[in-house]
């Protein structure tokens, strides 16, 4: 009794067989993240500033207007661009993994073989000729059956990847915004500091013209006017440092929204910026989540529990089932002779990897111990973003503290400023009191305005932190 093989029952195998899967996927850890941490206990805004659109979170226009223009044009974001294009062809190319490849085959060939060969002898005897003429044109199938998941492991890492290049771009662009606004508030503060420095440096000459009063007036000695002078070389001396600063910051800023190094045009002043008040960061697993970085590592677990699952596969038999059709023919004439030209063959094969098993196993257990680092490496992933936010939560508090303290300073220092003039117009304080009260007051007014940036700064920096602004 002669058995057969239903070819349906054979599919429903294949198909069956294909929805399995040789490896387990190894999932993000939750415990990864942590439910809070230091400077974001017990948030008010579950959602965090990282919510808040870009243009409201940036009030000032040309500001805003910079950063468009450095979305547009800078460089380093349309190479991401241009990344996510490439992993987005491939992710598509990985989609046609399970359709079989077809080929079309066209050739022609003439053979002389020797006349004392038995081709020789049998063209002589049975075709009256010398010459031996193959013409074929067939049409040829192959498929691969993904029996062990091996290519739908392909196409989750191609995806992952495609996904992946998606958020380093966001990661590019959060930096991007931070540097734009971070550049633009550091020329707002060398405008502000040169502003200072060309006013004290004009309170300086009032003050020395009165010392030299005094001293043609026999009042005081010449080491006056020589303190006088030192102290309107600082002021004088800081002018140039922060015009070079100020001509570098302003190149900078050029090249990150991609335009040749030139002027930037300010019509706002330090003074006119407003810190933003009661930042929140959010559920502390909302902020993970929206980090492109911490997306991206996430993303490379998944790859890696591709790779696993590809390298398990390889070691698994591979069922590869091929078909071709066409006309063949020895003689051109009647080449296309149909039906008589007509041919057609299937084959269905298995093949089982046995001398390369080691090597295949090998790689196997390496792709083990890449997704074990996958997994290490998101967990630091998420703490160096949950450091990030905390750092500049903490900046948050006791920058507003020091900005107090500075600010209190500075109105005091001014009041005595004034006082001191006063006083040494009228004989009733030294010169030494006077320069003092000078030189204190320039270097609290700088530190002033440098401490004001370091707020705004900080404030964008908490805002890229979180993961806003694309």
């Amino acid at each position: 009794m002669k058995r057969y093989i239903n070819p349906y029952a054979f599919l429903i195998l294949v198909v069956f067989l294909s929805a399995c899967k040789v490896s387990k996927d190894i999932v993000v850890p939750k415990s990864a993240i942590p439910e809070s941490f230091r400077g974001a206990e017990n948030p008010t805004d579950t959602s965090g500033i990282a919510s808040v659109p870009l243009n409201q979170f940036i009030a000032q226009a040309e500001l805003r207007k910079l950063i468009d223009t450095a979305l547009l044009k800078n460089y380093d974001l349309q190479i991401a661009l241009k990344n996510i294009e490439a992993s987005e062809l491939l992710f598509k190319q990985s989609r046609l993994g399970n359709i079989p490849s077809l080929n079309f085959q066209v050739t022609g060939s003439s053979n002389r073989p020797s006349d004392n060969s038995l081709n020789g002898l049998s063209s002589s005897q049975f075709l009256g000729t010398s010459h031996i003429e193959d013409y074929n044109a067939n049409l040829g199938i192959s498929w691969e059956a993904d029996i062990w998941g091996k290519i739908r492991s392909r196409k989750q890492g191609a995806f992952a990847t495609y996904l992946q290049s998606q958020e380093a771009k966001k990661a590019i662009q959060t930096r991007l915004i931070a540097n734009v606004a971070q550049g633009y508030y550091n020329l707002l503060m060398m405008d502000a500091q040169l502003s200072i420095a060309k006013k004290n440096l004009a309170l300086n000459d009032s003050t020395l013209r009165i010392i030299h009063i005094q001293f043609d007036a026999g009042q005081v000695t010449s080491l006056a006017i020589q303190q006088a002078e030192a102290q309107q070389t600082v002021a004088a001396q800081l002018i140039p440092q922060l015009e070079q600063g100020l001509g570098i910051q302003e190149n900078a800023l050029r090249i990150l929204t991609g335009q040749v190094p030139a002027a930037v045009e300010r019509l706002l002043t330090l003074d006119q910026v407003t810190v933003p008040q009661s930042l929140s960061a959010g559920i502390p697993s909302v902020m993970v989540n929206r980090r492109p970085d911490v997306k991206a590592s996430e993303l490379a677990l998944t790859i890696a529990n591709a790779k696993v699952g590809v390298n398990k596969a390889n070691m698994y038999p591979t069922l590869n089932i091929t078909a071709s059709g066409g006309l063949n023919s020895f003689k051109a004439s009647n080449w296309f002779n149909v039906p008589a030209s007509l041919f057609g063959i299937v084959t269905g094969g298995i093949t089982q990897p046995i001398f390369q098993h080691k090597e295949l196993k090998t790689q196997f257990e390496v792709s083990k111990v890449e997704r074990e680092k996958a997994v290490l490496q998101f967990r630091q992933t998420v703490l160096t973003a949950v450091a990030e936010v905390s750092d500049e939560l903490i900046k948050q508090d006791k920058l507003k503290q020091q900005y107090s303290i500075a600010n209190s300073r500075v109105n005091t220092l001014q009041t005595a400023v004034k006082n001191a003039n006063l006083l040494f117009k009228n004989g009733m304080a030294n010169y030494l009191e006077v320069i003092t009260a000078q030189s204190n007051l320039l270097q609290s007014e700088l530190d002033l305005a440098t401490l004001k940036t370091a707020q705004l700064n900080a404030s964008v920096e908490l805002y890229r932190t979180l993961g806003g602004g694309y």
